[in-house]
């Protein structure tokens, strides 16, 4: 029987390891042994002599930990957030700054002022994130502007008047920040705005500073558009939110707002006759005043006549007044004149969404908008099902009507406030260009220039705080199920200290965060220190050393309906069969006294020459050229796959399916789809979801699975149709295992709640919080934050912690599966068949043909 023999409440004991008298285990950092006969333990004290290397502060480059960047009004400047510093690059001449300096401090989200003196950041020298602003050349000392409570916020958008600022923050709270006072104004707050959609808000300011407009999502899980005054205090939903609208830009001339809506349907049909409804985005500009005309106004051109003598001398005096002036101004040399104040912008508010229209680029997927006076520029992503792949920067040109690339393809944009140049972005390459067609990004910033001290121990210490802070504010659960959160701090935080590398900081993190006792708490990455690789090349079989030399034993087929996926033995053509002896590669004998696949190292991927003989000697040995694998999980899995499929065909004569669903993401969605059009007609059906690493929420996988017939059609050659035709109705069972989870949790979770079948096997892993995103760490590591629980239509919390338990137990008998054996598929097996012969699916004779005559 178990019997636990340690009773601490500080720390987790962990890697324990037994000897003919002790265990020998970690506890908080420290070495124990656990007498055997006494069962006590005692600290065993270690003192290692070491320079500490690791821990000393060192010079790093740091382009790769580019996460933000803003460009300066003039765009002869690009500011930088890279492993937490602030930074400051040339666009061509001068060098690289950078402002802050604070390896163990996190600065982030960067924001020239349109004015070109400050530059603005979210700083946590204070201990919570704080809106900071200082000289964009570098000059002075930061100022500290709010003094906001725990939160994370997020990017900075700043009025034309360089005197507010707007962001977001992790409670989804779109606040606006005076930077002179620090006062802070809530505009708005956000319903399902997570990581993504967080990282992604934007905020468009009018000219005159007066306005702000944003998206924000609705109850309807619609987006619509607002308008903030800053002179009342009012938000207007300027959108109804009976589409989808997003991304609003201000004109600078004060005449139209655009912004993204979704409001193009039109339907791609698959295999099923299922539908979607993809590339629905549509470009919007509304005139901000009911008379301003639209901007696809009809045209006129008009012939004007000749001007009279009076009018032309008037032209040439104007002419030469200003010829005279130019000249004057060149000649002084003076500064160039304070810009003139905007024009107030007026917005009738009453019947906005009434007076918009939409532009001629067609239907598709758009972002982030900005714009220049007569033009509209965005970012136009791949059109879903296209197979297109670049996302390139176009605007549209109001006064021609025309859509005009500027660049072929980026990641992101930002035009700089002055207008006259855009920051472009690709992988982490910038470069900046004209607002102008046909732009290459061939002037590329010298981001290879971003260098910083790094002091490994204080950028730890605030990797760990980050990491502490970021459970705090995006739990999902403010209370932290319970555990006093300021504590563990304090437990975890003292450990850290202790650390002498990265990987012993992830190690405290996973420790910290699996506290809360939750599912989805992981942590890793991170400046962690890595050996070098090399890849062993593979074949797709297993081997016995027998006569003194390899066999290979078996040959991995894959699946027959899965050409694309098998082992370079079984390719056509290729004179290998089991049973063969495996003599040399690339003409170097194997050694037996090492496995066989020592003599691949290195060789994964590539093609080698295989010395094969049905005999263990050299003498009639043939040459036989591969290309080896670098991975045989997919042959492996297809063969169990198909084994299995096979297994229930046999027993069953063929009238039972098996499908295998490896996760809930993309590629389970795949398997099953591609599994179940494959054994569409059978009778009933044994769904394998053992081992499921979750993914997506899977309700479309059980609306798929969940298809009755609902009629059948009579035609007069042929078979008839059943309908939907795309449906096995019969009787359908689940295996389940502990290895289940996530998404493999929810998915026979969802199988019980739609009454489809038993589920067969053990009770699944139990990990029904999940997770949307979190901001990285400094580092490039990161933490995952649990985001979102599950709880039932009857208001109770359900799965996590627990599992979704079977209907029919079955124990996965190590003494039954050495060998092959499944008695888990063996039950299954079993039960769809007792539940296909207790209920057989009933096909209706055809009926008598009707007498419609009328007589």
């Amino acid at each position: 029987a178990m019997r636990q023999v340690t009773a601490y409440t500080e720390y987790d004991v962990h890697f324990p390891s037994i000897g003919p008298s002790d265990i020998v285990f970690e506890n908080g950092g420290r070495l124990y042994l656990l007498d055997l006969a006494t069962e006590k333990a005692h600290e065993v004290k270690i003192e290692v002599v070491t320079d500490r290397a690791t821990l000393k502060p060192r010079l790093e480059k740091v382009a790769d930990l580019i996460e933000d960047a803003s460009v300066s009004p003039s765009a002869k400047r690009v500011a930088f957030e890279a492993r937490g510093d602030v930074f400051t690059v040339p666009a061509e001449h001068g060098p690289t700054f950078d402002l802050t300096r604070t390896s163990g401090i996190a600065e982030r989200f960067p924001a020239w002022s349109p004015d070109g003196k400050l530059i603005a950041y979210w700083s946590d020298r204070s201990g919570e994130y704080q809106l900071v602003v200082r000289n964009a050349d570098g000059s002075g000392e930061e100022r500290t502007v709010t003094k906001l409570g725990p939160g994370f916020r997020y990017r900075l958008f700043w009025s034309p008047d360089s005197t507010k600022v707007v962001f977001a923050d992790q409670a989804q709270d779109i606040d606006v920040c005076d930077v002179a006072s620090g006062v802070v104004t809530r505009m708005g707050k956000g319903l399902y705005m997570f990581e993504g959609e967080l990282e992604g808000f934007t905020a468009s300011w009018s000219a005159d500073s007066r306005w702000v407009a944003f998206g924000r999502d609705l109850a309807n899980r619609s987006s619509a558009i607002f308008l903030y005054d800053t002179q009342d205090g009012a938000l207007h939903q300027a959108t109804s939110g009976f589409y989808n609208d997003s991304s609003p830009a201000f004109d600078p001339e004060g005449k139209y707002l655009y912004y993204v809506s979704g409001r193009t349907f039109q339907p791609s049909y698959g295999t099923d006759a299922t539908w979607i409804y993809a590339n629905t985005d549509n470009l919007m500009a509304v005139p901000l005043r009911a008379d301003v005309a639209s901007p696809l106004a009809p045209r006129n051109d008009v012939e004007e006549g000749k001007k009279d003598d009076a009018k032309k001398e008037e032209a040439k005096k104007a002419e030469d007044g200003g010829k005279k002036s130019e000249a004057k101004a060149d000649k002084a040399d003076t500064k160039a004149e304070k810009p003139a104040k905007p024009e107030p912008v007026k917005i009738d508010l009453a019947n906005f969404e009434e007076r918009a229209v939409v532009l001629p680029p067609k239907a598709g997927r758009y972002a982030d908008l900005q714009a220049l006076a007569g033009k509209v520029f965005y970012r136009r992503l791949p059109r879903t099902g296209s197979g297109e792949e670049k996302s390139p920067v176009v605007f549209y040109d109001l006064k021609e009507r025309e859509e005009k690339t500027v660049v072929a393809d980026a990641d992101a944009f930002e035009i700089a406030a002055g207008g006259d140049k855009i920051l472009v972005v690709k992988k982490k390459t910038f470069a900046l260009v004209d607002p102008k067609p046909d732009q290459k990004m061939e002037k590329k910033l010298a981001t290879g220039t971003l260098e910083m001290t790094v002091d490994p121990a204080a950028e730890w210490r605030q990797i760990f705080t980050d990491a502490w802070r970021f459970e705090r504010d995006f739990f999902y659960d403010a209370g932290m199920h319970g555990v006093n959160w300021n504590e563990m701090r304090t437990r975890y935080g003292a450990l850290v200290d202790a650390c002498v590398t990265r990987d012993d900081v992830n190690f405290v993190l996973g420790e910290l965060i699996a506290e809360l006792n939750s599912s989805h708490t992981y942590r890793g990455g991170g400046d962690v220190e890595h050996g070098a690789k090399r890849g062993v090349g593979l074949l797709g079989a297993d081997y016995a050393l027998e006569n003194g030399a390899y066999r290979i034993k078996k040959i991995y087929q894959g699946a027959p309906w899965d050409v694309d996926v098998r082992s370079p033995l079984a390719e056509p053509g290729t004179k290998v069969s089991e049973g063969d002896y495996l003599l040399a590669v690339d003409g170097v004998p194997l050694d037996t006294h090492q496995d066989p696949w020592a003599a691949f190292d290195g060789l994964a991927g590539k093609d080698v020459m295989l010395t094969v003989n049905d005999k263990p000697a050299m003498a009639g040995a043939r040459q036989v050229l591969v290309k080896t694998l670098d991975s045989e999980v997919r042959l492996r899995n297809l063969a169990w796959i198909n084994a299995n499929r096979m297994k229930v065909e046999k027993a069953t004569g063929g009238r039972i399916g098996y499908i295998y669903v490896p996760d809930t993401g993309r590629d389970g969605q795949d398997e099953l789809y591609r599994q179940f059009m494959g054994q569409l007609g059978k009778d009933g059906l044994v769904v394998d979801e053992r081992f499921n690493s979750g993914g997506q929420i899977p309700d479309r996988f059980i609306e798929l699975l969940n298809r009755p017939v609902t009629n059948f059609w009579a035609v007069r050659d042929g078979k008839d149709w059943q309908w939907p035709p795309v449906s096995i109705p019969g009787p359908k069972v689940m295996l389940i295992n502990g290895w289940s989870g996530s998404g493999g949790d929810a998915f026979p979770l969802y199988f019980r709640m739609a009454h489809l079948g038993p589920l067969i096997g053990r009770r699944t892993w139990g990990g029904l919080i999940g997770i949307s995103g979190a901001p990285p760490l400094i580092d490039g590591g990161a933490v995952t934050v649990p985001t979102f629980g599950i709880y039932s239509t009857e208001g109770k919390w359900i799965v996590e912690g627990h599992g979704v338990d079977p209907d029919i137990d079955v124990v996965d008998d190590p003494a039954k599966m050495w060998n092959g054996g499944d008695p888990q598929l063996d039950r299954a097996i079993e039960e769809v068949t007792r539940l296909v012969k207790e209920h057989p699916a009933v096909v209706p004779h055809r009926p008598a043909y009707e007498n419609r005559s009328g007589s």
